[in-house]
C-alpha cells in the first residue's frame, strides 16, 4: 500500500471521525474501503481495527503517565487526588481490557455483547452466522501482531505514545505566552495533564459531533483544577479548535485527492 495513500486516510479519516453526526463513527468504515482493493476486506478490516485499538491504547498509558508523573512530582489536594485516582484506574482497567484483545482478539467478543442488547440479537446473530470464518480470520490477524511481530507492534504504541507527548507542547507554548510563572519542568507537566485530563473527558462524550462542548468543558475542567483561570482554559479550547478545524478541512479536500488511482486497480481486480 502506497504510502502517500495511508498518509491521506489518516488525515481524511480523523477528519470524518470528527465531523461525522454520531461522532468518532465515520472514519473506519472510509478507510477499510479505500483499503479493500489492495489487501483484501478481511486484512483491511483487522488493520484499520489495529490502528484504532492502538490509538486508544496509547491514550489510556498516557492518562496512566501523566496522573502518575502529577502525583509524585507536584502537590495535590484531595479533589485533585480523587480525580487523579480514578484516572489511574480507569487506565489500568483499560490496558488490562487491551492487552487481552490484542493477545486473543476481540471482535467476536464485542460482537456477542452488542447482540446481548434488546432489539438487535435476531440481526446480530444472523451477521455473525453469515461472516463468522471472516470475523475469526479478523480477530486471529488482530493478534498476530502482537504474538509475531511485537517489533511492529511496540513501534506503532511508540510512535502513537510520542504523538500524545508532543500534543502537550501547544498548550506548553500557550502557558508560556500567557506569562504563567514556572520553569519548562512544571509547565510541561501541566500542560500534560491538561491535555490528559481533556483527552479523558472529551473521549467520553465520544457520540457527540465534533466533541462539541466536551472539549471545551475539559479544557475548562482540567485547568480550574490546576489552580489556573475558566478563561485560560476557553483559551486554549479556542486555539487547539482552530488547529482540529484546519485539519479537519484538509482531511475532507484529500478525500477527493487520488482516487482515480483507486478506481484503476478496482477495475484490474
Amino acid at each position: 500500500v502506497p504510502y502517500a495513500l495511508l498518509f491521506k486516510l489518516t488525515i481524511s479519516g480523523f477528519a470524518l471521525n470528527y465531523a461525522t453526526p454520531a461522532g468518532l463513527m465515520g472514519g473506519e468504515p472510509y478507510k477499510i474501503m479505500e483499503l479493500t482493493p489492495y489487501v483484501g476486506r478481511a486484512r483491511a478490516t483487522s488493520s484499520v481495527l489495529l490502528f484504532s485499538m492502538t490509538h486508544i491504547f496509547s491514550h489510556f498509558w498516557y492518562w496512566l503517565a501523566a496522573s502518575l508523573l502529577y502525583l509524585f512530582l507536584l502537590d495535590v489536594n484531595s479533589a485533585m487526588f480523587c480525580v487523579l485516582l480514578f484516572m489511574i484506574i480507569f487506565s489500568l482497567c483499560g490496558v488490562y481490557l487491551f492487552l487481552k484483545g490484542y493477545r486473543n482478539g476481540m471482535v467476536m467478543k464485542i460482537l456477542n455483547a452488542i447482540s446481548r442488547i434488546p432489539g438487535l440479537k435476531n440481526r446480530m446473530a444472523r451477521f455473525m452466522h453469515s461472516h463468522r470464518d471472516e470475523l475469526k480470520q479478523i480477530d486471529v490477524q488482530i493478534a498476530s501482531l502482537h504474538t509475531q511481530d511485537r517489533r511492529s507492534f511496540y513501534l506503532s504504541f511508540c510512535l502513537e505514545f510520542v504523538g500524545r507527548v508532543l500534543q502537550a507542547f501547544e498548550v506548553y507554548s500557550v502557558l508560556v505566552a500567557l506569562g504563567i510563572a514556572g520553569g519548562f519542568l512544571q509547565l510541561f507537566l501541566y500542560a500534560t495533564l491538561i491535555i490528559a485530563l481533556t483527552s479523558l473527558f472529551a473521549n467520553l462524550l465520544f457520540f457527540m459531533p465534533l466533541q462539541l462542548g466536551g472539549r471545551e468543558g475539559g479544557f475548562v475542567m482540567s485547568c480550574v483544577q490546576l489552580g489556573f483561570t475558566n478563561t485560560l482554559g476557553v483559551f486554549i479550547s479556542i486555539i487547539c479548535r482552530i488547529r482540529e478545524l484546519f485539519w479537519t478541512a484538509i482531511g475532507m479536500l484529500l478525500i477527493k485527492v487520488g482516487n482515480r488511482d483507486v478506481l484503476n486497480l478496482k477495475e484490474e481486480c
